[in-house]
């Protein structure tokens, strides 16, 4: 069962984590580029203060993003401000959805996300502890899969293990982190089973698009995952 109450002091958690590491930047440091293609720490900084309003909206009922080109115009509006007002906004937008996640609320309803992706409104909160911990390794300023809570490794191994499942472009995948703990994965394309193994956090970063799996051993061709 899904314990989002729990989950949201992952979140305050983590959040406080990435604004204690971001406040020890400077103007020129949030310009420079982050690992994501195409975006400057700033962009992400941006996106992580949306996404938190766009989640307070799938809370109340509301479409998360009016359109997809409205949720890329307010990343790139908000990208190139300086450090105050990126904490500052960052904090807010999480108080925000702070304040709506603790409202009394039915939490086994369906909410609707992105794309026409639906979920239980217990799972947002662990959405929103995945996007912040994600960005900030993708910030680049020190944060690595390595020093991510364990708990978080797992359970996001075991969401993304389970949104690729049956996908038909990746084949039957088994995933092994070397300490006794497996996934399954795959099964929609021809081919497998494929054995991969490889630390925790090794397998957390080729599943999330963070690392190419290069340091993973595979007995063939390590499958090639669509994007999220």
């Amino acid at each position: 069962m899904i314990d989002h109450a729990h989950d949201l002091a992952c979140v305050r958690d983590a959040t406080e984590r990435l604004l204690t590491a971001v406040a020890k930047l400077d103007n020129a440091s949030l310009a420079e580029p982050s690992r994501l293609p195409g975006w400057t720490r700033g962009h992400v900084l941006a996106h992580l203060a949306r996404n938190a309003d766009a989640l307070v909206n799938v809370l109340e009922g509301r479409p998360m993003y009016t359109s997809a080109e409205a949720r890329d115009a307010d990343i790139e509006r908000d990208a190139p401000r300086p450090l105050d007002a990126q904490l500052a906004d960052l904090r807010e937008s999480t108080a925000r959805f702070q304040t709506a996640a603790d409202a009394p609320a039915d939490w086994t309803r369906t909410v609707e996300l992105r794309n026409g992706v639906t979920d239980s409104a217990s799972r947002v909160p662990f959405r929103r502890w995945a996007e912040v911990e994600l960005h900030h390794v993708d910030l680049g300023i020190g944060y690595e899969l390595e020093d991510v809570p364990a708990e978080f490794v797992e359970r996001e191994i075991d969401f993304l293990a389970d949104r690729f499942a049956g996908h038909k472009e990746v084949p039957s995948t088994v995933l092994a982190a070397g300490d006794g703990r497996s996934w399954t994965t795959g099964g929609g394309a021809a081919g497998g089973p494929v054995a991969v193994e490889g630390t925790a956090a090794d397998l957390l970063g080729w599943l999330a698009g963070r690392r190419d799996g290069s340091r993973l051993t595979a007995n063939g061709a390590l499958p090639k995952l669509p994007p999220l």
